[in-house]
């Protein structure tokens, strides 16, 4: 049936940070390193990587990793646009994608195994973390909603699906708060920092 996929959106234009905030170093790594690093040490069979704003560097940064990537040419009109273009990239034969945010270095590879743990054992088409009653990500979807997923509306997003086949999700409670933190402002990228150091 074909492998576990990461879809890893990092082709935002950064407005709110001010800056590439995929490039920002944290951890030692740039941002985006840190969370292909830790999506690469999980169980996760192979990664793809959606680039927009910032291209040229971000290509220079990961095409030493073990990624593939792919370029979103409407990265303007949205988040949901990038994850069509990473399904849209995706090998025919897969059993399901996890979609991770590039802002998102938090996310441990403990955390997205027991998410695929819980897809392997439960048979639900959508699985989602949660920390203290509040879903994060990764958002791990079955091969089945593919072309559901061509369909979203971009005013809705992709956490549209979950409403649309709640019977068909799973919720995963974690210890891992990481599964809720991003990085959309230069003050929390700060805050993040002091927290690691």
């Amino acid at each position: 049936m074909g492998e576990i996929w990461a879809i890893i959106l990092a082709a935002g234009e950064s407005k709110r940070m001010g800056l590439p905030k995929m490039l920002l170093t944290f951890n030692g790594r740039t941002m985006i390193e840190n969370v292909i690093a830790n999506v690469s040490e999980s169980k996760v069979g192979k990664i793809i990587v959606v680039l927009g704003a910032h291209r040229e560097a971000l290509v220079k940064l990961i095409s030493k990793l073990p990624v593939k990537y792919c370029y979103n040419d409407n990265y303007k009109e949205g988040m949901l646009s990038s994850v069509q273009c990473g399904f849209r990239n995706l090998p025919s034969a897969y059993k399901a994608v996890l979609v991770f945010q590039g802002d998102q270095p938090l996310i441990t590879s403990d955390a997205i195994n027991e998410v695929i743990e819980a897809y392997l054992s439960s048979g639900k088409g959508i699985v989602i973390p949660v920390y203290k009653d509040r879903r994060g990500h990764p958002l791990l979807i079955d091969i089945k909603y593919m072309y559901e997923i061509e369909r979203l509306s971009p005013d809705k997003g992709l956490r549209s699906l979950t409403y649309m086949f709640s019977d068909d999700v799973l919720e995963v409670d974690t210890n891992e708060s990481g599964i809720l933190t991003d990085f959309d402002t230069y003050e929390q990228y700060k805050k993040g920092i002091n927290q690691i150091n």
